[in-house]
């Protein structure tokens, strides 16, 4: 049986960037990544935004993590060369009822250390944005996209660069806690299987992350949060999009609303939606986009743009976002990042790293650092 130092266990944005930040620290990694590419799951389905910070609640994990994450990331684009934007956004109110909740929203990202945010009157948003239609705007320069690919690409080089492997078509089948660390039996059939002992596992597995510690043999099972599943749909703009920013509606349950982000060659999406899905969708994963959806895109993105012409949204794609809590009721707390290490699961060695949705790319260099700080505790 081969011995290992470390194993990261999902080679999307964040396991990639866990698996660079052991490299840095001089330690043996392997990255198993059960498909035969890195990043096709939730780091290939989202918005490729990032973020700056505004939606999350005070001193939570998404909170600190996205805003040093956020700087961070933009460093790392800059000196890899990795394709992005700080484009900036605009969340909007289209009502006057719901000038208290953008307010509110200012007071939020003030307290979470995102300090460049203006309120802006309707006359000022329509200035900047002249096709946009808004009682009043919060200005969020700091926001921008990113090219994923791209991201993942230039963090599992300088990954490799430092001596990581990344093993594809490697699905984990079971673990087993024994001292000195935890053995994994690897491989897709009863033909192909390959048994390591890793002193440190990062279960990044996204989607399957409670999966993968309920596989672990010795795993306090009270320690794994039920897994739910939100999946955000996508619609796509014919034509070239009048806007510069990115545009956001007040956020809702469960994500942050139907909004318009752009790519890199100016072309506009429009998601995601929250669409609630079965517990049990993870056995049975599929990632359609139903084209009568749209009749609700229409409604959503005519309070902000009412000049969208008809026929003009074509289905996309869409991305499924793992939650660690079940929809909750307006006015909750979305449940936050959950690290989780041996000072709570007492198992030493082990990182499970849940319900890693959004701000997970934007924060995906913090939340490394994060990972290998509960590694060391």
């Amino acid at each position: 049986m081969e011995h290992i130092e470390a194993v990261v266990i999902g080679a999307g944005v964040v396991g990639l960037a866990c698996a660079r930040a052991l490299a840095a620290r001089g330690i043996e990694t392997i990255i198993l990544e059960r498909h035969d590419a890195f990043g096709t799951e939730t780091s290939a389905r989202n918005s490729e935004v990032i973020h700056a910070g505004l939606y999350y609640a005070s001193g939570s994990q998404k909170a600190k993590l996205c805003v040093s994450g956020r700087d961070a990331l933009y460093g790392f684009c800059e000196d890899h060369h990795v394709a992005h934007q700080r484009c900036g956004k605009l969340v909007v109110a289209t009502d006057e009822a719901q000038l208290p909740k953008l307010q509110a929203l200012y007071r939020q990202g003030l307290a979470n250390g995102v300090t460049d945010l203006r309120l802006l009157d309707a006359a000022e948003a329509k200035a900047m944005e002249p096709a946009l239609v808004c009682v009043a705007a919060l200005h969020s320069p700091a926001t921008g996209i990113v090219d994923s690919h791209g991201l993942m690409l230039a963090l599992l080089g300088e990954a490799e660069s430092r001596g990581a492997a990344l093993a594809l078509k490697s699905p984990l089948q079971s673990g087993e806690i024994c001292d000195g660390g935890i053995v994994l039996d690897i491989g897709d059939s009863n033909t192909n299987r390959t048994r390591i002992k890793a002193h440190h596992v990062i279960n990044a597995a996204g989607l399957h992350a409670t999966q993968v510690a309920r596989n672990i043999a010795g795993f306090p099972a009270p320690h794994c949060p039920t897994p739910h599943y939100a999946k955000g749909n996508y619609y796509s703009l014919s034509g070239r999009a009048p806007f510069s920013r990115l545009i956001y509606p007040l956020p809702e349950i469960g994500g942050t609303g139907v909004h318009l982000t752009l790519d890199l060659g100016g072309q506009a999406r429009f998601g995601p939606d929250v669409e609630w899905l079965p517990d049990d969708w993870i056995e049975h994963p599929e990632y359609g986009v139903d084209p009568r959806r749209s009749d609700s895109f229409y409604a959503e993105v005519r309070r902000y743009w009412p000049a969208l012409p008809d026929d003009a949204l074509a289905p996309a794609y869409c991305g499924v976002r793992p939650k660690v809590a079940p929809p909750c009721d307006p006015g909750d707390p979305a449940a936050d990042f959950l690290i989780q290490g041996p000072q709570r699961h007492g198992i030493p060695g082990l990182i499970n790293l849940f319900g890693i949705e959004s701000p997970g790319l934007t924060s995906c260099l913090a939340i490394a650092d994060a990972a290998c700080r509960a590694l060391d505790a």
